[in-house]
């Protein structure tokens, strides 16, 4: 079938709106038709050329929703009709990794994804007969797109496909820092180091778990009120003395939980300096740039303070996005806020340019 991608042919140039062939799904793959698709930061990190395993040409997108099309032979957890939220971290549920509670990061088809193709290590995108590679996977800057079933996550039909879209990536990295990774206990203290939608994310998440005191730290007092409006009990504007701020916070001590969400080495080291002495555990979920490195003064860690990394917030996609979107519908979790601007796929580079202007939180694609 004929369908409209964006298309990313060299790295620091504007995607280009094209025609592509997309081929019917085979073994263990599904064809989505997509309805929404957010504009990540991780899609504009691919497109600069700043990151080391980009490819091209390839269709970006990755924070995709959409009506299940056509299945494969094989695939038996999805059927025509089914809503589905896309999943660049999939869920094989047979992997040493899957049947592990302490990771999300399933090892199924981890080689070939990274590769720009499907587990069989080909394409179903193409153009004039030359493919064109696939993006985390998913490439759901698109009309339509296949997905191994593994990288998809069955959501309540009821759940407006483009906010639960934000599910796919942003969101639910967030929720799921707060809520696997560190595991926030209830009356603790947390600082959040980033008021985009991750560090929103992470917000909510300290709130749902039960946190008493929520610091969101921003350099945006726009973004620091909707930290407000999900669950942050204060806020600071951020600069080269909020360690020393958040310590006279939290009587000397510092916060049990720090999150960060921001890709800035230097908000990394103020992440894991804030974090208590004794026990307190920094989580890091910013994407650093190419060459960066993270520099830890060793004292922070031998007087107790911890480091943990956090892919997707530790979430396994097909089993745990239903349930926050089950939460998004009971009320838990504010999603609304978080969708700035609706774009076309005509205007795909707009959103790279809202993201870089810090206009809003998520830009969403309709493709209807």
């Amino acid at each position: 079938m004929k369908i409209r991608a964006a298309v990313l042919e060299s790295f620091g140039a504007p995607l280009e709106v094209q025609e592509l062939e997309l081929a019917e799904p085979r073994t263990g793959e599904v064809l989505v038709r997509l309805v929404a698709c957010g504009v990540c930061h991780t899609d504009l990190f691919t497109a600069s050329g700043a990151d080391p395993s980009g490819y091209s040409p390839t269709v970006l997108g990755h924070e995709g929703a959409g009506v299940v099309e056509r299945v494969g032979e094989g695939v038996t957890s999805l059927s025509p009709g089914d809503h589905v939220v896309t999943l660049f971290s999939p869920q094989c549920r047979e992997c040493v990794h899957c049947l592990d509670p302490r990771t999300n990061l399933c090892l199924a088809i981890r080689e070939q994804q990274g590769q720009g193709f499907l587990p069989d290590g080909t394409t179903r995108l193409s153009r004039e007969g030359e493919p064109v590679r696939h993006f985390m996977g998913t490439s759901t800057f698109a009309e339509a797109t296949v997905i191994p079933e593994i990288a998809l996550a069955k959501v309540n039909p009821e759940a407006p496909l483009d906010r639960a879209c934000l599910f796919a990536c942003g969101l639910s990295t967030g929720l799921g820092a707060a809520m696997n990774t560190a595991r926030v206990e209830p009356g603790s203290t947390c600082v959040v180091f980033g008021a985009g939608m991750v560090g929103l994310g992470a917000v909510a998440g300290c709130r749902l778990q039960g946190a008493e005191r929520i610091l969101c730290v921003d350099l945006s007092e726009e973004r620091l009120e909707l930290a407000r409006g999900q669950g942050a009990t204060e806020t600071l504007v951020g600069g080269p003395d909020t360690v020393e701020r958040i310590l006279e916070l939290t009587g000397g001590f510092g916060a049990d939980y720090t999150f960060e969400a921001t890709g800035n080495v230097g908000v990394m080291r103020q992440a894991v300096e804030s974090a208590r002495m004794g026990w307190g555990l920094a989580t890091v979920c910013g994407v650093a740039g190419k060459g960066e490195s993270l520099a830890v003064v060793p004292r922070f860690l031998i007087t107790g303070r911890r480091v943990a990394g956090s892919s997707f917030g530790g979430v396994k996609g097909r089993d745990q996005v239903p349930q926050l979107v089950e939460r998004w519908l009971a009320g838990e979790i504010d999603v609304e806020p978080f969708v700035s601007h609706k774009l076309t796929l005509d205007e795909v580079n707009r959103g790279f340019e809202l993201m870089e202007a810090q206009d809003g939180i998520r830009s969403v694609i309709d493709l209807t």
